[in-house]
């Protein structure tokens, strides 16, 4: 990687910082979206004002924690917050941390933006902060997110069966896992077939 090589831009997206006061309205709306909420989290869907969202976020910059690192998705056209993106858990004598992405509209899934988040996570993951592997959790009933990061490179780990129970259904809890010598060797193939791919 050249020194001066773009960390949080791409051609759609940028890693930006969380802003509280400028998003809470939109992120507020997203908890109001029990599909959204359940691809992302296995917790209680429960929506959340404005004012909760600003004081999780206060709540979070209070922490000041050290092994966890999160950035609003922003379109660079419009700037535009469309998601978040985080790497957390990290354990640095071990060199491994966990990774979450979502994007919260339906209408702005399937065109790339997703695609180039995690281009531009794995490498501030991988190179920036030195990582050795990552570890992404999808839930079984989230096949588009499973095929995303299986096309991304990364390789089912641990399938924890019927670890998850939404609406009277049980769904296996699934790890998937990339070490940085895999992301190297489909770093420059996976940037460019994501981009003619759309995804």
């Amino acid at each position: 990687m050249s020194i001066s090589q773009q960390l949080f831009e791409g051609e759609l997206i940028r890693l930006a910082p969380p802003d509280p006061e400028k998003d809470a309205e939109l992120e507020s709306k997203w908890t109001h979206d029990p599909e959204y909420q359940r691809l992302i989290s296995a917790q209680p869907v429960r929506p959340l004002s404005p004012g909760q969202i600003k004081k999780k976020y206060e709540e979070v910059e209070k922490e000041k924690a050290h092994n966890r690192f999160v950035f609003a998705l922003r379109t660079r056209e419009e700037d535009r917050l469309i998601g978040f993106a985080r790497i957390e858990h990290i354990e640095w004598n071990h060199q491994h941390g966990g990774l979450a992405l979502g994007i919260a509209a339906p209408a702005d899934r399937g065109k790339g933006y997703g695609s180039e988040a995690l281009r531009l996570l794995l490498r501030y993951a991988f190179d920036e902060l030195n990582l050795h592997r990552l570890t992404a959790v999808v839930f079984g009933y989230n096949t588009v997110a499973l095929r995303f990061f299986e096309k991304a490179g990364f390789t089912l780990e641990v399938r924890r069966r019927q670890a998850l129970n939404r609406d009277g259904q049980r769904w296996d809890w699934i790890h998937l896992g990339l070490l940085r010598e895999e992301w190297e060797k489909v770093m420059p193939n996976s940037q460019e077939s994501n981009s003619k791919t759309g995804l």
